[in-house]
């Protein structure tokens, strides 16, 4: 079974989203309002500390909860998804150098070598397996826009089949990109953009294949008024493209409807699996984009969608995880679980 491309893409309209990190406002709910903490607010400390329990208590740890989670798992294929940034590396001031550990790498690599696993990240493609440095692995950039296969991977299917990538004529692999055809206008768009924020101090512009991302987190915040101004005053000219927010940064990406969501039933379809109810798909992620993924897990009624957060939030995740360093305890268990579970099982003598 190669890589299908048989999967239909919308164009969207969609308003353009922005979102402030904090909010002050009157209006705002007693939870919005104790989030806003002052370091010198005892009150809106203990307000933190009982909405973090409370949040907790709907969206456990994925390590207080790893026996009664794999219990469920036992005789199921598992399937493992990872988001990049906040997930497998720190977030952290330079997008460069925003670097996964050495043990992170290894972990990661043992559970590829035990289920199919796949890293979707709004980096370009290029760029998220640069820093992963894994060949084992599938790579979805730009929001799942842009899907490769390992260079000289199969991976078995729930039919038995296997699911290999697909070549053109020359015997070359060929990525799955929904938004190939928006590849001109980004460029376009780019150009445009990086002339108009040239001189607001602390923008950076990152180029991620068929997604643009505005980091801001070195703008000052009596700048970001107009930064925010000047994007949108490119994208009023460029209907087809919808801007988002994330950690710091504003995302501009193709309106089609194709986001880490579609990237993950993508995934499920390739492999053969997206009608077995035999399968228990692990998705790991921090950001908003990720909800996308957590809301297909949710809808299929069979998995585990596990958030990334040590603040409470609103989330479609069933679990969560405090930092990458829980990520890794959780991935380091999930393996040793594996080869555990496998080891104990009896001889096959017939």
């Amino acid at each position: 079974m190669g890589f299908q491309t048989s999967h239909a893409t919308k164009r969207i309209a969609q308003p353009i989203f922005i979102a402030k990190e904090e909010s002050s406002d009157a209006n705002s709910t007693p939870f919005q309002r104790a989030l806003n903490l002052n370091d010198n607010n005892i009150t809106n400390a203990n307000s933190i500390s009982s909405c973090y329990d409370s949040w907790m208590a709907k969206h456990p740890s994925a390590l207080h909860s790893f026996d009664t989670l794999m219990k469920a798992a036992i005789g199921k294929k598992i399937i493992v998804f990872l988001d990049y940034d906040g997930t497998l590396s720190p977030i952290v001031n330079d997008p460069d150098r925003a670097f996964m550990s050495d043990e992170m790498r290894a972990a990661v690599s043992e559970i590829a070598s035990y289920f199919p696993t796949a890293i979707i990240s709004g980096r370009s493609r290029e760029k998220v397996k640069d820093f992963v440095k894994l060949s084992n692995l599938y790579y979805a950039g730009s929001h799942g826009m842009d899907i490769m296969a390992p260079s000289s991977m199969s991976v078995g299917s729930s039919n038995s089949e296997h699911c290999d990538m697909s070549h053109n004529i020359n015997g070359n692999e060929v990525p799955f990109q929904p938004a190939k055809k928006f590849l001109p206008a980004i460029r376009e768009l780019l150009r445009r953009l990086e002339n108009e924020v040239k001189e607001i101090e602390g923008a950076k512009l990152e180029d991620n294949g068929f997604c643009i991302s505005v980091h801001f987190r070195h703008v000052l915040e009596e700048d970001y008024g107009l930064l925010e101004e000047k994007v949108k005053c490119v994208l009023e000219m460029n209907p087809q493209f919808h801007l988002t927010e994330g950690i710091k940064v504003m995302e501009i990406r193709p309106s089609i409807e194709w986001n880490k969501g579609n990237a993950v039933e993508y995934f499920l379809d390739t492999l053969g699996l997206s009608s077995s109810s035999n399968i228990l798909p692990v998705y790991i992620g921090d950001d908003r984009t990720d909800e996308d993924a957590f809301k297909v897990i949710q809808s299929r009624g069979q998995g585990y969608p596990i958030i990334v957060s040590s603040t409470p939030r609103e989330t479609n995740a069933f679990y969560s995880l405090r930092d990458p360093s829980e990520v890794l305890i959780f991935l380091s268990r999930l393996a040793k679980w594996r080869k555990n579970s496998y080891s104990c099982r009896p001889l096959n003598l017939g």
